[in-house]
């Protein structure tokens, strides 16, 4: 990898008459997100330019979104998802929960210091995931899930109305194994899914919110097969959320997701996306699919 070289490579694709797009796919997805900030770097010492700027002077619509996406930082990007679910009238509360849902605690953390979100989020569900408090241990305490379980059960489905602090305080801060544990033994006190309690006991934000934490939970990569899906299906495409899997997952688990889509939806995420975009948006998200 030589950040100089492709950082000429890219000056070249965009210098003089027309662009050349499929160089710039060529180049952009071949690298990681971490060789990806060198070029920028380099691009601005060697060719005196903002390599950001020119890209958005020389493309358009989602395919600059996926490429702009694609040269941001990590957290930065997550940050700059959240800014956009925020703003304007009315809220995108899917991509919210979709990002703090998924998140790891120490990723929840950059992104809040990155980013004032408690000064915007006053909403109680978000503050507690903002924490960025989960246990992140292994230890399955028998005893302990067993009570939680009850706790749930006690706290939804055996009372009228719902505690939905109880909720949040338990499926928040108990580490991975433990809360599946817990999921197992509710089943079997409750007599149905966890999912299926939330689902009736509550509505709105929280409740998709709470839902998005135990399916990522149980295996992340289906929770993200099934946002692209939903962002595919049907008439239209939910070009934001299609954008921010592919560009926030590619390096992360794309090829879990690839697998579950393939498992959930019996056809290929590669086929979906094919068939659903077109031009050089298409060929970008094709790469970051791969396969």
């Amino acid at each position: 990898f030589s950040a100089e070289q492709e950082a000429q490579a890219l000056r070249k694709a965009m210098k003089g008459f027309g662009t050349d797009e499929d160089a710039i796919i060529e180049t952009l997805t071949k690298l990681n997100v971490s060789q990806r900030q060198q070029v920028l770097i380099t691009y601005k010492s060697t060719i005196g330019r903002d390599l950001i700027d020119d890209l958005k002077s020389e493309l358009s619509g989602n395919f600059e979104r996926v490429i702009v996406g694609l040269m941001t930082p990590t957290i930065m990007y997550d940050v700059h998802e959240l800014r956009r679910a925020l703003k304007g009238a009315g809220t995108d509360e899917g991509c919210l929960i979709e990002i703090l849902a998924s998140r790891t605690n120490a990723e929840i953390r950059h992104i809040n210091e990155n980013y004032k979100l408690l000064a915007l989020l006053n909403e109680f569900f978000i503050l507690i995931f903002l924490q960025g408090n989960r246990d992140e241990g292994t230890f399955v305490d028998e005893a302990l899930a067993q009570q939680d379980a009850q706790c749930l059960y006690e706290a939804g489905e055996k009372k009228w109305g719902t505690d939905e602090v109880q909720f949040m305080s338990i499926l928040c801060t108990r580490n991975r194994c433990h809360l599946l544990r817990v999921f197992d033994v509710y089943r079997v006190i409750a007599n149905k899914d966890i999912t299926e309690s939330i689902k009736s006991e509550m509505s709105g934000d929280l409740e998709d919110a709470l839902v998005a934490v135990v399916k990522c939970l149980r295996n992340k990569p289906a929770y993200f097969a099934e946002r692209l899906y939903r962002s595919m299906k049907g008439l239209g495409t939910d070009d934001s959320t299609l954008i921010r899997v592919m560009v926030s997952r590619s390096e992360i688990d794309m090829l879990y997701i690839r697998r579950e889509f393939q498992a959930m939806y019996g056809k290929s995420l590669h086929s979906f996306i094919k068939g659903d975009c077109s031009g050089d948006y298409r060929k970008v998200l094709l790469r970051l699919c791969g396969g």
